[in-house]
């Protein structure tokens, strides 16, 4: 059990990471425009999150809440990467998700301990430092766009925490999406009708494989952890994001982008790991 459960851990974290490279592969080269890659990313990712859910009736899963929100994400996370690289987005899409999942723990009244206030401190003034102008900040409106990404991630996230089935909702939330799925196809390829097929492969690769295998395989270890661990384990995508997009996509990351990420990571680490047990 464990080692399967190490198994899927690293192939649904290495999918989390690798969404930004195909991403961030195909529209900055330019090899599909971002409606398309949206709409075939949703689709193929439906397609197979619902076969591996098929069993747990995942038409009745989901709302169309969390599907416009999910829609809302994809959509901004495409228009994100056609202006900024992988490793940049990376971390400005965790950090923000991050930073609205604590603020809404905080609008309900819960009271952060006083290395949690730290964290969020940190993690904020990490993301601001990375955006703020000079030579090495990236696009500000593919990074605007990318913290909308994560503001849609992160209210998907907080929709979908209470859920008994996870699996099951996600699939019930990705079906809601084709029919706007198909709308952007078909919108994108009317725009611009030029699309390779190697950029469609890469949202399919996306869709099917990173999000859906991912999330599915998520999802099958996630009660094998406890909320610390799975906390902690996410820190490790933006980091696997970096070194993918230097290996891959020949992006130098920047002493800035080093540093940046490296006080939202620090950051996020002080504020969602668990308060230490009280011995009396």
């Amino acid at each position: 059990m464990r080692a399967r459960t190490a198994i899927f851990l690293l192939l649904a974290l290495s999918g989390f990471a690798s969404n930004s490279l195909l991403c961030r592969a195909a529209l900055g080269a330019r090899l599909v425009d971002p409606w398309t890659f949206t709409g075939v990313r949703l689709a193929s990712g439906a397609l197979v999150i619902s076969l591996l859910a098929l069993r747990r009736s995942p038409h009745r899963a989901g709302s169309w809440t969390a599907a416009a929100v999910l829609f809302v994400y994809a959509i901004t996370f495409s228009l994100a990467y056609v202006r900024i690289g992988a490793g940049p987005g990376a971390l400005i899409l965790f950090g923000t998700v991050q930073v609205t999942m604590i603020g809404r723990s905080l609008q309900q009244g819960q009271v952060p301990a006083a290395r949690e206030w730290v964290g969020l401190l940190l993690a904020f003034v990490g993301l601001v430092a990375l955006l703020l102008p000079g030579a090495h900040a990236p696009d500000a409106p593919g990074a605007l766009l990318m913290i909308l990404a994560g503001i849609g991630w992160g209210a998907y996230s907080l929709l979908g925490r209470a859920q008994a089935d996870p699996l099951a909702t996600t699939a019930g939330n990705f079906l809601r999406c084709l029919p706007v799925a198909l709308a952007c196809i078909l919108f994108g390829l009317a725009q611009a009708p030029g699309a390779r097929w190697k950029g469609l492969l890469l949202a399919v690769a996306s869709g099917a494989l990173s999000s859906g295998l991912g999330y599915s395989l998520w999802y099958a270890a996630l009660p094998h952890l406890t909320r610390a661990r799975a906390a902690i384990l996410q820190l490790s995508v933006p980091p696997l994001a970096l070194v993918g997009a230097a290996l891959l996509l020949g992006e130098s990351p920047s002493l800035r982008l080093i540093a940046c990420g490296a006080a939202i990571l620090a950051g996020v680490a002080l504020a969602v790991l668990p308060r230490p047990a009280v011995v009396e």
